[in-house]
């Protein structure tokens, strides 16, 4: 990333949670391996499919199994070892859309599609670099959007802004370790996703900073230094990775890494959030929440399950 920044030539990355493997590619280099999409860019043309009636049956680890992995969360939350930790799961899915299927019908900001392994159709921006500018954009907080007074529920939920706040504030300290001028620009701002299974309100902030004048150069050594997302693990963060991989006792893979987009001047990346993994015949869908102290067990394993989607419109 290093090299081919300094050299100003296209490329994109893409980083699994664990950050033990990666895929580094010149645009040229992509497809047909590799499809994606970001905001200003893509490497493929969305193909209409037959709009045929979407069948989606989830199902997800039973309650006792999350209660099991909740529980050991909160006793590492109260004997200080995190005060936030994104607890995810996975969900078993029959559907009779192809992972090729949904990257094309997909209504998402960020689509990545590694061909016979997963799709992504993610609402959540990592870090963006414009003219030297970083900024990133932790996304914490979910809501139904239906409920009546949804936006203000959320905005007065005691827990989803604890977590918000603790979040906020991990990643200014991440931003921080690369960049000056660092700060709160937006904060606890709302976007409203459709999938086919309704609506759903989530909350966001942006921090920003400033790099230093040759960052091209340093692309590699920037996002070394970010990874794992901040909003995906928890603070702090080393610690919180170890209680991660104890209480969930799955790989989570390529589902909450990275995938970004250099264009040669600036820098577009996301969370690999909403995430549909194909395992030979069969489908795995991983997700989850942030668990603080005021977490409730049933309340976050409903939370997990309404996450379990896919940006497309049609009959289920």
């Amino acid at each position: 990333m290093n090299k081919l920044g300094h050299k100003r030539r296209p490329f994109v990355f893409l980083f699994d949670f664990e950050c033990r493997k990666a895929r580094v590619l010149e645009w040229h280099e992509c497809a047909p391996e590799l499809f994606w999409r970001t905001p200003q860019h893509g490497n493929f043309t969305a193909t209409p499919y037959n709009n045929h009636p979407v069948s989606w049956q989830a199902e997800p680890v039973s309650f006792a199994r999350y209660e099991q992995a909740f529980n050991l969360v909160q006793k590492h939350i109260h004997a200080g070892d995190s005060y936030l930790l994104n607890l995810t799961m996975p969900t078993a899915v029959s559907t009779n859309l192809r992972l090729d299927e949904i990257a094309h019908q997909s209504q998402s900001p960020y689509l990545v599609y590694l061909k016979d392994e997963f799709v992504c159709f993610s609402p959540e921006i990592f870090v963006r670099i414009k003219d030297g500018q970083i900024s990133s954009y932790p996304m914490k907080g979910t809501i139904d959007a239906t409920l009546p007074n949804a936006e203000q529920l959320l905005k007065t939920n005691r827990k989803e802004l604890a977590e918000h706040h603790t979040i906020v504030d991990l990643i200014r300290n991440d931003l921080s370790r690369i960049a000056d001028q660092v700060e709160v620009t937006r904060f606890c701002y709302l976007d409203e996703i459709q999938s086919n299974r309704g609506k759903l309100l989530q909350m966001s902030s942006e921090i920003t900073g400033r790099l230093a004048a040759d960052y091209h150069a340093h692309l590699g050594d920037i996002f070394a230094s970010l990874l794992p997302a901040g909003s995906i693990t928890g603070a702090p963060k080393a610690k919180t990775v170890e209680v991660i991989e104890a209480a969930e006792q799955y790989q989570r893979s390529w589902y909450t890494g990275i995938f970004g987009v250099f264009d040669g001047q600036n820098v577009d990346s996301c969370v690999l959030i909403r995430y549909l993994e194909q395992n030979g015949d069969k489908f795995t869908f991983k997700s989850g929440g942030g668990i603080t102290y005021l977490s409730n067990c049933r309340e976050e394993y409903e939370e997990l399950i309404k996450k379990v989607y896919v940006p497309i419109i049609g009959n289920h």
